[in-house]
């Protein structure tokens, strides 16, 4: 690891002059839409060069099993361009969220890509490098990942600026989208950041190593970088500012690097905050989860290639992921610094001093920002996250960061993640209901703005139960995915380190999960979709009681590829550590009735997706629509108007061009509700993995 991660590679991706912006898109592979019933029609055909590796790999390695011969097969489909999975920038592989562009759900197109996307992509090269011995894809993956989504030296200037001992303005959240823009409160007293100045000697740089949330891939807003319109490499957007009750169809996309050049007349930052002294600034999120992912998949290669003599292979990007692990401890700290525990009243929390603003959980984000370097008052801050919801944690994380031989180098970090590491299963074992299932989180910050909380609300070491940690549209733990991938997590640990404290969530965990999931013939099977909860935990005391006031119920099934695919590696895990035979079956069969599902893309199942009956949503609508406030007047890079008529799709009028829109059209016209097949890049990911981790525990069982 270089003294200062500042490296003429790191700023490369900003460094590029206009004048190459041509060449470069001339040498890119661009997917424009992929029809869910044709397969991918390209505007342009794909051109950077895939060499498959199966026959490869499997002449070379007699041994693998049928499943791992599958992964190999599945990994051919997913990087071959054709495919559409990437789109290449200079040699670097970028992930799109979906292979297809119409897509709505937490990122508002398929083009865009994320953090979680990228955390797959370094999984997927994990899992070939364990049955290759080639570990380049791994470290390219790395290479892409912080060449494009984690923000470079060009990218967060004037970090030199921030003030460790006043790290933000407090700003109080709203539930609602329609109480913004919200007022600073410089009179509210935030407390102190503990880590800066550790971080800074450490690193050598005043910069954060953490990857934002959200890319345009293909720019199709048109934002560029810092504003310049330009497509040369992919822009940083955010969407997601106003309050737990903005869903994404409430969501106005804007530039991470805000110059003012879009928007209103102080760009969009009049939609989000009530400042009378706006200036041009710089701002990114990140979510904690896949920083997290990413930690425990560099921990997962470090060990593969470790067994194979390869460690020194991977030793440089084994160790940014110790970094990134590193600044990812800001996560476990409420949004202002303010004293865990009790805490009500923003003028009546105390500010922290020391560790004593960190629940040592990861929390839903962190975030930091600042002016760009023309202000003539350079100036910076970061939060970190008052929230924590049960899917975001990861005990494998916090065991590489802590036990498992990924320390980072900062005096207190390895000390911090071996805390977060206690602290998460504690965490889990107050949430479990008495049925088995997870509930929500705990929050430091009552409705975002420290507000009193129900007088009968139970609590975790002063954190006040929460159902439905920050997002409320639709409710944040009635998605059995954030069971999943929680629980995973927890499975591989168990079998790793045989926790008991683990294998007592397990085993209450993944019987309850068997009872709702069936697996039929000829690819039918079902998993959990839509959950209910009712009651709360007790207030922990340091022993779990069982939670008999805490239930919840499954009230749908689905056929979800990605989390079918998480719950049958779930259950691998627990099978190989417990010798259960009922696990491993249902987890052999649930990765049998994926692969019948098998297209020419990837695996897949038809879905029929009610909610687009939002796209064209007025404000005023029963589930609510796009808020802007009647003073407000902009318009998008491309001319589309934001004024109080808006709605998602006016904003976002490039859909009325893609294919697919037809669909959408004729549901808003009062047809049927549209049908489509999508190849989701971290549910075909979820799906490789699962047939590589049952090759790795049980070899040749299934035959």
């Amino acid at each position: 690891m270089t003294e200062n991660r500042s490296t003429e590679r790191h700023k490369r991706r900003r460094l590029l002059p206009a004048a190459m912006g041509a060449a470069l898109l001339a040498t890119t592979m661009t997917v424009v839409s992929v029809h869910a019933e044709t397969g991918p029609e390209a505007e342009e055909e794909g051109n950077y060069q895939y060499t498959p590796v199966a026959d490869t790999v499997r002449a070379d390695n007699p041994e693998l099993t049928q499943y791992e011969t599958q992964f190999l097969d599945l990994y051919d489909k997913i990087k071959n361009p054709d495919s559409g999975y990437f789109r290449e920038f200079d040699g670097l592989l970028v992930p799109y969220h979906s292979v297809e562009n119409l897509i709505v759900e937490a990122p508002d197109t398929g083009h865009a890509t994320t953090s979680e996307a990228y955390s797959y992509y370094l999984w997927l090269e994990a899992a070939y490098g364990r049955l290759s011995g080639d570990w380049e894809p791994f470290n390219s993956a790395w290479e892409s990942m912080e060449t494009f989504i984690i923000p470079g030296t060009e990218d967060q200037p004037t970090n030199d600026a921030y003030d460790p001992s006043d790290p933000a303005t407090y700003i109080p959240e709203s539930l609602e989208p329609g109480d913004y823009p919200m007022p600073l409160a410089e009179d509210v007293e935030v407390g102190e950041d503990p880590l800066a100045d550790e971080l800074s000697s450490t690193y050598g740089t005043d910069e954060i190593y953490g990857m934002h949330w959200l890319l345009d891939v293909d720019n199709i807003y048109g934002y560029g970088f810092c504003g310049d319109g330009s497509d040369d490499t992919p822009a940083y957007i955010n969407t997601f500012q106003r309050g737990s009750n903005e869903s994404v169809w409430e969501t106005v996309p804007h530039p991470s690097c805000e110059t003012f050049e879009h928007g209103g007349e102080n760009g969009y930052l009049d939609l989000f905050v009530d400042d009378p002294e706006a200036s041009e600034q710089w701002r990114y999120t990140n979510a904690p989860d896949a920083d997290a992912r990413a930690v425990q998949v560099a921990y997962l290669a470090q060990e593969w290639a470790s067994e194979q003599g390869n460690e020194s292979a991977i030793s440089e990007s084994v160790a940014n992921a110790s970094m990134m692990g590193d600044y990812l401890r800001y996560s476990m700290y409420d949004k202002y610094f303010k004293e865990i525990g009790d805490c009500v009243g923003a003028d009546s929390c105390s500010p922290g001093t020391g560790k004593d603003s960190s629940h040592h959980l990861l929390a839903w984000y962190y975030s930091w920002g600042g002016a760009l370097e023309s202000a003539e008052y350079p100036w910076a801050w970061r939060i970190g996250g008052s929230s924590a919801h049960q899917g975001y944690q990861n005990v494998m994380a916090a065991y590489a960061l802590s036990e498992g031989d990924m320390a980072p180098e900062s005096p207190t970090g390895a000390e911090d993640w071996a805390t977060s590491l206690d602290r998460q299963l504690e965490f889990l074992q107050w949430l479990q209901s008495s049925d088995g299932g997870i509930a929500g989180g705990a929050t430091n910050s009552w409705e975002g703005a420290y507000n009193e909380p129900p007088a009968d609300v139970s609590t975790f070491y002063g954190m006040f139960y929460d159902e439905k940690p920050v997002w409320h549209d639709p409710p944040s733990n009635q998605w059995f995915g954030f069971q999943v991938w929680d629980i995973e997590r927890v499975a591989e640990y168990y079998r790793l380190t045989d926790d008991e404290r683990a294998g007592e969530i397990l085993d209450k965990w993944v019987p309850w999960a068997l009872e709702n999931t069936t697996v039929g013939t000829d690819g039918d099977f079902q998993v959990p979709a839509d959950m209910e909860w009712s009651g709360q935990p007790d207030t922990w005391d340091g022993t779990s009681t069982g939670n008999p006031d805490l239930s919840v119920s499954v009230v749908s099934h689905d056929q979800d590829v990605g989390i079918a695919a998480g719950l049958a590696k779930t259950l691998l895990h627990y099978a190989d550590a417990t010798g259960d035979e009922a696990a491993l079956e249902t987890g052999e069969d649930l990765i049998d009735a994926l692969m019948a599902n098998e297209d020419d893309l990837g695996v897949a199942v038809p879905e029929v997706r009610e909610d687009y009956e939002r796209f064209d949503d007025p404000y005023d609508a029963p589930d609510g629509g796009l808020y802007v406030p009647e003073d407000f007047s902009g318009t998008m890079p491309n001319g589309d108007e934001i004024n109080s008529d808006s709605t998602f799709q006016s904003i976002r009028s490039f859909y009325f061009d893609d294919p697919d829109y037809a669909q959408v059209e004729a549901y808003l016209d009062g047809g049927q509700a549209p049908e489509f097949t999508y190849h989701r890049f971290w549910a075909q990911v979820d799906v490789a993995t699962a047939l590589a981790l049952h090759g790795e525990l049980f070899g040749d069982s299934e035959e």
